[in-house]
């Protein structure tokens, strides 16, 4: 079963854990009345107050005489949504609506999450960050200036108190979604994350901080925008660079201990250095790294289970060898390694990484530790290195693309790698939807429908002559979509308060994803499971996260549940749905900091005492 949402006439029932601090059972208690109340996105419900609400929080005569409920209003958000003229319009819709009232927004997403994924995230998301500087109408998040190390801590330190932030994104905007240096602009990717945070696992919306590191910008065309907001100069590096991160990372565990800190979209150069650096320490997350890796895993193990192959089969090709290729490449290795009982430096030879120089060798200067890992040696002198000429070698099943190269998985590549694999796995990854190495038309086209095929960005089925008998058959495509596995790492990290996030706590949420993979139970259905479903999924997830950090001794909550079923409620009943809870007045001298408005939420910064 799905989980279920909270609902206004439920508030009389006490589910077992409604005592747990982010219970989402029951009234919300608010200390705002007024123009106050309607201008805090958090608690605004707009035409949705009852009468006694309008009564109690002096909200009747600033409020048509209707009272209507939250379906009313998405229908009529969804209208004005609809009639914008294209996908960046109706990006920037959203987000004017998220800053008014957080319910009605992330309900109208749930209600419509097809939809509006693309919209609110890859790739019309990447449009807006492009456009940032000239969008831009408030503030949203923490912007941290790397010539001002010293006031990190302060300026950090406005946004709550030590138990009011769960989820931290942070990133320093120099490799956003495949469109690079964004400077600045890169606050919206942390702010997207967030939101996916709320949307696909129920983190709570006023209990995270979206973060940009401001290091400067290489990308000239920002540089010489007269509108650019962000610090205009070329991207400070090294030694004061490490001093500015190092100041971040520890400012943000002192100030706000509990919280999971998830790094996204850093260049190359630092994406894996860093997060190599402090997840011994911290509870930490990369993405890029780590979420892609997860997810692009759990696709090959739906794509093997088709195939009825294992993973000590896999003969596996990467193009791209930046921070998505690597990191997918690392998360197979250590599958290979765990489940062959070898060391890791075996597994790896059932990988080759192709980049830009051709296949990474020991000959090629400049590599980093990580591809260094991967690169071959004496087993390939005198061979062809480009792409064709390594699949032509190796004779691949599952052929990876996260090279942001477009059209790089030519007909003659995947012909050739057909030839010798009945069910070859591809999944051109690199976004936005312009930038893929192929698309599941060609794919289908060129192997006779037997490609098992994900992709980076949505694509619409596909019909083809493919079936028994040249039988005209729709083959749907799963997306390899980042969203049905790091929500739920997320969720369940934060509930159990992981002191870290172990290897063994992202191999549970390859296999919780992996449970809910369509392709288990039908050979032609998509390899992952869709974002419509990915609240369920969260919930696989994070039981399964949270099962093996308490497995490991991680976990540091105290009474969590070893029952699946009762775990599952546990974790339900701290996801924060988007539904109008009854509101109920208290005076502001006895008032929670949440009751007054004072947990973060945009212009609204809260003293720290």
């Amino acid at each position: 079963m799905p989980p279920q949402l909270h609902h206004e006439d439920d508030d009389s029932a006490k589910p077992k854990f409604s005592h747990l601090p982010l219970s989402t059972s029951g009234p919300l208690k608010c200390a705002l009345k007024g123009t106050v109340l309607l201008n805090h996105s958090y608690f605004n419900k707009g035409s949705a107050f009852t009468k006694k609400e309008r009564h109690d929080f002096a909200l009747s005569g600033l409020l048509p005489q209707s009272v209507q409920t939250l379906d009313q209003q998405v229908q009529r958000a969804y209208e004005q949504y609809s009639a914008r003229p294209d996908d960046l319009a109706k990006n920037t819709f959203l987000t004017s609506m998220k800053d008014q009232n957080e319910v009605l927004y992330f309900k109208l997403l749930l209600d419509h999450l097809d939809e509006m994924f693309s919209v609110v995230y890859t790739p019309t998301e990447g449009d807006a960050i492009q456009n940032y500087s000239r969008l831009f109408r408030r503030p949203q998040g923490v912007f941290l200036n790397v010539h001002d190390i010293d006031r990190v801590h302060h300026d950090l330190s406005l946004w709550g108190m030590s138990d009011d932030i769960d989820y931290i994104v942070v990133t320093d905007g120099e490799e956003i979604l495949g469109i690079g240096d964004q400077g600045c602009g890169g606050i919206l990717i942390s702010v997207a994350k967030l939101a996916l945070m709320t949307l696909c696992a129920g983190i709570h919306p006023n209990r995270v901080l979206p973060v940009v590191l401001d290091c400067g910008t290489d990308n000239e065309t920002l540089l010489k925008d007269p509108l650019y907001l962000g610090l205009r100069e070329k991207r400070v590096r090294g030694e004061e660079y490490d001093r500015f991160i190092e100041t971040f990372v520890k400012s943000a565990r002192e100030l706000y201990p509990r919280a999971f800190i998830h790094f996204e979209d850093f260049g190359f150069q630092n994406a894996r250095r860093l997060l190599d650096r402090w997840r011994p320490d911290i509870p930490c997350f990369n993405d890029d790294v780590q979420g892609t890796g997860c997810v692009t895993l759990a696709a090959i193990f739906a794509g093997l289970h088709v195939s009825k192959m294992k993973l000590s089969d896999l003969r596996m090709v990467v193009f791209g060898g930046g921070t998505a290729g690597v990191g997918i490449a690392d998360q197979v290795r250590d599958a290979i390694a765990t489940e062959r009982g070898i060391t890791k430096e075996e597994a790896a030879r059932q990988i080759w990484l192709v980049d830009k120089p051709g296949l990474l060798t020991d000959q090629i200067e400049r590599l980093s530790d990580a591809q260094r890992t991967y690169a071959r040696s004496e087993d390939w002198t005198d061979k062809e290195t480009n792409l064709f000429g390594v699949v032509k070698e190796v004779k691949p099943n599952v052929l990876i693309g996260t090279s942001t190269v477009p059209k790089s998985f030519t007909e003659e590549i995947v012909r050739e790698m057909a030839a010798h694999v009945d069910r070859p796995i591809i999944l051109p990854l690199s976004n936005p939807t312009k930038l893929h190495e192929a698309t599941p038309a060609d794919l289908f086209s060129w192997t006779g429908g037997k490609a098992l095929v994900a992709t980076g960005s949505p694509f619409k089925p596909v019909k083809g002559p493919w079936g028994p008998e040249g039988k005209e058959v729709h083959i749907e495509v799963a997306e390899c979509n980042n969203s049905v596995v790091f929500p739920g790492i997320g969720l369940g990290s934060v509930l159990c308060r992981a002191r870290l996030v172990t290897d063994k706590m992202l191999i549970a949420s390859v296999n919780g994803v992996v449970g809910h993979s369509p392709a288990l139970r039908n050979d032609t259905a998509p390899l992952l499971p869709g974002v419509g479903a990915v609240r369920e999924v969260s919930v696989r997830v994070a039981r399964e996260v949270i099962q093996a950090a308490v497995e490991e001794g991680v976990a540091t909550e105290e009474g969590i549940p070893k029952d699946e079923k009762e775990l599952d409620e546990w974790i339900m009943e701290q996801m924060w749905d988007p539904v109008y809870r009854p509101l109920q007045y208290v005076e502001a001298h006895s008032a929670s900091r949440q009751a007054k408005g004072e947990l973060r939420v945009v212009g609204s910064l809260p003293q720290r005492q």
